[in-house]
């Protein structure tokens, strides 16, 4: 049975944060694959700066191909809206729950809020959690400190931001360094951002 790390995000744009945080999952911990999840616009809030789903999942794409252990995936796109966690894993589980078990990955600061989030009681019961480190002033402060589905890997510290990349791109500074080649040639031919 494969490990599949499931790594949720925006991806707007993937940025070289996101592809060394999803490759260091994969190869410094016991997860064989990790599946980026391209999480849909909100039909109920539509963010002006938020690229459709088909473009992000392409710049996902383009980021991973080169990489045989990580794949994007467009689960939620498929998922009645507002969507929570928890379906996307009941949903993975009927799919694909006799070849592969699911775990979630996920940031540090997301990890102080996840007592918030919908049914993370059944999350934490059947899925393990593998947390990255953000600098953050309580660090390693959490309520689910010395919980055995919850493994802190120790993966290089990533402050780059989809954000602050847009909003520099938009300036006219030169953000080529922080994105993948072929994400930035995507971006740069389709003209996002600007």
């Amino acid at each position: 049975m494969a490990r599949i790390g499931l790594y949720f995000g925006t991806f707007n744009p993937i940025h070289i944060g996101h592809l060394a945080i999803a490759n260091h999952m994969v190869e410094f911990s016991d997860l064989d694959e990790v599946w980026l999840i391209i999480t849909p616009q909100s039909p109920f809030k539509t963010k002006k700066t938020l690229l459709e789903n088909h473009h992000r999942y392409q710049m996902v794409y383009e980021a991973t191909k080169e990489y045989p252990k990580l794949k994007p995936s467009k689960v939620e796109f498929e998922l009645p809206q507002p969507n929570y966690t928890i379906n996307t894993l009941v949903h993975l589980e009927e799919k694909y729950g006799k070849r592969h078990q699911f775990s979630l990955i996920m940031g540090e600061d997301n990890l102080k809020g996840f007592h918030k989030w919908k049914n993370y009681e059944v999350i934490l019961e059947n899925h393990d959690i593998y947390v990255y480190p953000r600098i953050t002033d309580d660090i390693n402060e959490h309520q689910f400190k010395g919980q055995s589905k919850i493994h802190v890997v120790d993966a290089p510290i990533m402050e780059v931001s989809s954000t602050f990349i847009r909003k520099q791109h938009k300036a006219g500074k030169n953000i080529r360094a922080l994105l993948p080649d072929a994400v930035w040639k995507y971006m740069d031919e389709m003209n996002f951002y600007r």
